[in-house]
């Protein structure tokens, strides 16, 4: 029998309706939550996303600007550029769009952000936060994947999670918040020996690493609820994820198909991010 495919866009409508709604919200009482977008240079991915994440912004009622500069931009011209928008009390969620030009040191450039508008979830205070369990910023695409499988009835707590990947971005914040949640977490990553006899092990397997079909049907316990964040392009061009999707899906319970679901989910996540932003900022609660 195959394996669920996990429908995201009908949970990104969902989520994106409650966020709007919470947006309504703060903006009645003079709150609308406010996102920047700072992109340097001409990478064409980078703008495909830096427009998706404006459209997503207006639909759901967020104040949104997008400052686009030219490659040239020095690192203390950003760094001033932020600056201004730590200021500003009209934004309350400030994303600098990577990669950034090799001239600018990225980690030099998070560290400016005000941590209270980080809605990456990039700066050591907030990963300080995320490792403690501190309530706050939670990195976009590990947060999209907690709420896929909570709204899609997976249990987390007490069951063996793998994770594939290592990164600052997915593979350690994802431990760190399925951790939180009570799952026995595993990490394996290129360095792992055996890492078949692992994965095989999961309930839960998040797979993060960039490489394409990276995971079998030979990596994956009968029964797994299978998470798909890779995002790559092969030399036919059609997008495809880390796993093999259609090996995989005859073996696992449920799985995230790609694209169209963690992707997603990440842009709606940096939106609820800076919902959240503002509504602490008011000092007010909304659903998170």
């Amino acid at each position: 029998m195959s394996a669920q495919v996990i429908n995201g866009k009908e949970l990104v409508g969902s989520i994106r309706e409650e966020i709007k709604a919470d947006a309504a919200a703060l903006t009645a009482k003079g709150n609308q939550p406010g996102l920047v977008v700072i992109i340097v240079g001409e990478d064409p991915a980078s703008q495909v996303y830096v427009r998706n994440k404006a459209k997503s912004c207006d639909e759901v009622g967020i104040y949104s600007e997008v400052h686009a500069l030219p490659a040239s931009t020095t690192q203390e011209e950003l760094i001033e550029l932020i600056h201004g928008f730590n200021r500003n009390d009209q934004i309350h969620g400030i994303l600098v769009q990577s990669p950034l030009p090799k001239h600018i040191d990225e980690e030099a450039v998070v560290d400016e952000i005000d941590p209270a508008k980080d809605v990456d979830c990039f700066h050591p205070v907030n990963v300080g936060n995320l490792m403690i369990g501190k309530d706050g910023m939670k990195p976009c695409t590990p947060h999209g994947v907690i709420e896929i499988l909570k709204r899609t009835g997976v249990q987390i707590a007490g069951k063996h999670a793998v994770v594939v990947g290592r990164s600052n971005i997915v593979g350690k914040p994802m431990a760190m918040l399925l951790l939180r949640e009570h799952a026995t977490v595993t990490v394996v990553h290129s360095r792992t020996p055996n890492m078949e006899e692992i994965t095989k092990q999961a309930d839960i397997l998040v797979v993060a690493v960039g490489k394409a079909h990276l995971i079998g049907a030979n990596h994956v316990k009968p029964g797994a609820v299978v998470i798909d964040v890779g995002m790559n392009r092969p030399e036919n061009g059609k997008l495809t994820g880390d796993v093999d999707f259609e090996a995989v899906k005859e073996v696992a319970s449920a799985i995230t198909p790609v694209p169209g679901c963690v992707g997603p989910m990440t842009i709606t996540m940096l939106l609820r991010n800076t919902v959240d932003a503002a509504a602490r900022k008011a000092g007010v609660s909304v659903s998170v």
